[in-house]
């Protein structure tokens, strides 16, 4: 079975994004395991509870066939997570698959890995967009954006088809 890692934060994680991610990455059988800097309890911005299995810093990326990042709110403060950003850049160096949706993007722009990569992010002010081309990606504005082994979304109503691009590569 397939297994993949959902990293969302633990306050203010994006309910809707992280329900159609695991959705779209159901249909194809995955395995999910949530992490988030804390394990335990993890609250969604619309009131949803997610039970973290595993902390970030015990994160070890061999042990899962693609990891992404779910927004929201919460995911800004993962841009400052130092075990975040070596879970990204350990992924990339492995050839993992990886993903983010919504604002998380910007994590993955903090951890240099869409350096020369197209990338969508979710972008109601456009500040967003400037950010991860401020770090050498190319902004698409697409729903979903697939550059090699990385995959960008830009929000909720794209999370099912982001969970079943996730799983398809």
């Amino acid at each position: 079975m397939s297994s993949i890692l959902l990293i969302i934060a633990s306050r203010n994680y994006q309910d809707v994004e992280l329900a159609g991610t695991m959705k779209g990455l159901a249909e194809k059988g995955f395995t999910v395991t949530i992490a988030s800097t804390v394990k335990g309890v993890c609250s969604g911005k619309f009131g949803g509870k997610t039970i973290a299995d595993i902390a970030l810093k015990d994160v070890k990326v061999d042990d899962f066939e693609r990891i992404a990042f779910i927004g929201g709110p919460g995911a800004e403060v993962l841009k400052d997570d130092q075990e975040a950003l070596r879970i990204a850049k350990e992924a990339v160096a492995k050839g993992k698959v990886l993903g983010a949706i919504c604002i998380a993007p910007v994590i993955l722009a903090v951890a240099g890995v869409l350096q020369g990569k197209k990338a969508t992010v979710w972008d109601a002010d456009g500040e967003q967009a400037r950010f991860i081309e401020s770090c050498g990606a190319t902004f698409t504005g697409e729903a979903v954006t697939v550059d090699g082994q990385i995959v960008t979304a830009n929000g909720a109503p794209a999370a099912e088809k982001f969970g079943r691009t996730l799983a398809s590569l």
